[in-house]
């Protein structure tokens, strides 16, 4: 049978998922490069800069990654359109995603503005709290056009078109560096603004990546049989209701564990510079290896999505134990890797040796997570291709704000330990994600096979 666990079936679905993932994995790498670019160039400014840029860009990632879960619907509904063969359902789909899109995007920059306002209450050097401010002020500029892009991002992975986000993402990263270059720095007798010009740079390599995916969907004849935008059409409310029902339970899965991340840095300022500039760096590149596994877990949407659509669920769950066993496997690369390279890659980051010597004890920690973090993503991701988005939500809730929150506030605050405190804190709530969604895959899998 061509889905049963042989090593030649095996072999085949590995590189049907790994031809549909590397071009995801080149745009997240090259997108997350954006925020390593931004830490990176802003460390070797002053640790001043870079703890601004740092609390900047914690606001700002939690609602950046939020809004990419709620766009998400459009990758499950597309790619089930496809696998059922229903392509003239797709063109409306992504147009009302669009509609969606602005919503959610004007929303999220209002909550992003808003959001700076818990600096107040920081205890934050005068400087370091008006300049993570500003920083999140001007790069909400980038939160509509982000949502937009999304969505044909998600349409596109949809109809296994993986290629154009990889494209994009690089020339955005390009774009990104230069202007970071130009404005950080005060090049080409350009103003020094520090951490500043990191956010006008990401905040208009925004509107740049959503311009360039609209020319390639526009030009490029493989989207013809899906082309949305062969006329005018006003939002349908039920449609978008629809979609905001499947993508909002993703939203909040990815705030769950966004912002919990994100809140142990705000608990982390209190410490100090070097705590906070060691541990951003130290979750800045968590981020980076993270994107691997996550870029696997797009693939998976589409490939369960697809299988479902075209009713064969034996070849779904194939098709999501092999993404598992895959996203594990890099897991375990990574946290050797980590663990060999800490000191080099914290020196990397900045030149402050107090904060490279923290950052590579923090290093150890996020090595150890490593193995659960990739398996919750691709348990998880799996589980949305079935069109189920609650139960990821709810697990990812219970694991990050039931567990690794508050479990590294008692080591963190009450038992004296700082940023390792939470980091352990951290460590336990993935595992918890892991353990739980790996069985909420098993026990759906097995009950749509049981439908069939």
């Amino acid at each position: 049978m061509p889905h049963t666990f042989t090593l030649p079936n095996i072999r085949r679905e590995i590189v049907a998922l790994w031809r549909l993932a590397w071009p995801v994995l080149v745009g997240q790498l090259a997108t997350v490069g954006m925020g390593v670019a931004d830490v990176a160039m802003t460390g070797h400014t002053s640790a001043d800069e870079l703890a601004a840029v740092s609390l900047g860009a914690s606001v700002w990632s939690i609602i950046l990654v939020t809004v990419s879960g709620v766009m998400m619907a459009i990758n499950t509904i597309v790619a089930h359109d496809v696998g059922a063969g229903a392509l003239g359902k797709v063109p409306h789909a992504v147009r009302q995603s669009l509609w969606k899109a602005l919503g959610v995007g004007v929303a999220a920059m209002l909550l992003a503005n808003l959001a700076t306002l818990v600096f107040d209450y920081l205890g934050l050097a005068q400087h370091v709290h008006d300049q993570a401010a500003l920083f999140v002020h001007i790069i909400s500029i980038g939160l509509p056009p982000f949502a937009a892009y999304r969505a044909l991002y998600g349409y596109s992975t949809s109809i296994n078109q993986t290629k154009p986000v990889m494209v994009i993402a690089i020339l955005g990263l390009l774009f990104n560096v230069f202007v970071n270059w130009l404005l950080v720095f005060g090049n080409w007798g350009l103003p020094a603004l520090g951490g500043v010009g990191c956010a006008v740079a990401t905040g208009l390599c925004m509107w740049l990546m959503l311009a360039a995916m609209i020319f390639w969907v526009w030009r490029t004849p493989v989207y013809r049989p899906t082309f949305p935008f062969t006329h005018w059409e006003w939002p349908h409310w039920p449609e978008i209701h629809s979609m905001l029902r499947l993508g909002l339970p993703i939203g909040v899965t990815y705030f769950a564990e966004v912002s919990a991340f994100g809140a142990v840095s705000l608990l982390v300022a209190r410490y100090g510079v070097v705590e906070i500039s060691a541990h951003q760096i130290a979750l800045n590149f968590s981020s980076l290896t993270f994107m691997v596994p996550l870029s696997f877990g797009i693939a998976l949407i589409t490939r369960v999505g697809q299988a479902m659509g075209e009713g064969q669920p034996v070849r779904a769950r194939f098709v999501a134990w092999i993404g598992v066993g895959m996203s594990l496997a890099f897991g375990l690369l990574s946290a050797l890797l980590m663990v060999a390279f800490r000191q080099q890659i914290a020196a990397a980051y900045t030149s402050d040796l107090a904060v490279q010597a923290l950052c590579a004890y923090l290093l150890l920690f996020a090595a150890l997570f490593q193995l659960s973090d990739a398996t919750q993503v691709a348990t998880s991701s799996a589980i949305r291709g079935y069109k189920v988005t609650r139960q990821p939500m709810q697990i990812q809730l219970l694991a990050f704000w039931g567990f690794a929150l508050p479990l590294g506030c008692w080591l963190g605050l009450g038992h004296e330990m700082a940023a390792a405190g939470f980091w352990i804190g951290l460590t336990i709530g993935l595992t918890v994600a892991a353990v739980l969604l790996s069985w909420a895959l098993h026990k759906l899998s097995l009950e749509k096979l049981g439908r069939a």
